[in-house]
């Protein structure tokens, strides 16, 4: 199966939206050190009907639930020996759900940071993270996932420990996306080291992109990596509804509204975005106001 259409295709391939947040809107328990893992031992049902929604809203792809099933988030709970089977869960349950409403439909695997996705200073050393996240992908790539997506990567060290490791073991079928600054100059990462330091190591992945920062400021950063990478390498990008300010306070923007987040999503494909979706705070009506607009409306 392929991530079609090409890089250089007018039409976007549209991925789901939140997983985790949705969780929590459906009233599912997201306390950590779990958090969004805990569906999956306590609310499956509620996971593959959250992958069926965004499939019946127009996604193209959806994204397992693996955000936190690898082995440091679950030996945080005392579970770091169920990392494997707790990820093929996932992938099972959103590929039932990929079955029965779009079977031609792809099924990502999410490899998140080993540590917290603000705090970059927490992130293990270059090594541990190639280790680590060579345990994870190897879990996905045995699940079957059709392509492996590296998101919100906040430091340089440890995406490009995890880009080595998926490079190895996924050759053209990785992706990766950053955390940047939505309140600063484009290609910022969280630990305020320039992703320009990165991206010559990056021309192998199918796409590089941008998430988990406000769909406002996604724009400056779609550009900034359309007119950075070569012309093969697709730009991924989905964006939250809301973002932290200069004293850590969340300020929730007007992109919580659908039709609104519809409309940055459409200035994002014409900055040069080949893959859209959503990140936190939006939902399968973000993504059926992004359909309407942008893909049946083609």
């Amino acid at each position: 199966m392929s991530l079609k259409p090409p890089a250089s295709s007018p039409k976007p391939l549209l991925l789901d939206g939140a997983t985790g947040t949705e969780l929590g809107r459906r009233g599912v328990d997201l306390s950590l050190p779990l958090w969004s893992a805990r569906a999956l031992l306590e609310a499956p049902d509620v996971l593959q009907a959250v992958h069926r929604d965004y499939f019946v809203a127009g996604a193209q792809a959806v994204t397992a639930n693996t955000f936190r099933t690898h082995r440091r988030s679950l030996a945080k709970a005392g579970m770091g020996h169920r990392g494997a089977d707790l990820t093929r869960l996932a992938v099972e349950i959103a590929k039932t759900a990929r079955d029965e409403h779009k079977p031609d439909g792809l099924v990502l695997g999410s490899v998140a940071p080993l540590e917290d996705c603000y705090q970059p200073a927490l992130a293990p050393d270059e090594a541990t993270c190639r280790a680590e996240h060579a345990e994870m992908i190897g879990h996905l790539l045995d699940a079957g996932v059709d392509f492996v997506l590296i998101e919100t990567m906040n430091n340089l060290p440890e995406a490009r420990a995890a880009a080595q490791q998926a490079q190895r073991l996924a050759p053209d079928k990785w992706i990766i996306s950053f955390c940047t600054k939505s309140l600063g100059p484009a290609g910022i990462l969280l630990s305020d080291e320039p992703l320009s330091d990165l991206l010559c190591e990056l021309h192998d992945a199918y796409a590089v992109g941008v998430n988990c920062v406000a769909a406002s400021s996604i724009e400056a950063q779609v550009r900034f990596l359309r007119d950075a990478l070569p012309n093969h390498v697709r730009i991924i990008a989905y964006a939250n509804i809301s973002y932290a300010d200069e004293a850590g306070n969340w300020v929730v923007t007007d992109a919580v509204d659908p039709a609104q987040y519809a409309q940055y999503a459409q200035r994002w494909i014409h900055a040069g975005a080949a893959i859209i979706g959503g990140c936190c705070g939006t939902t399968p009506g973000t993504i059926q106001a992004i359909a309407d607009r942008l893909i049946r409306a083609r």
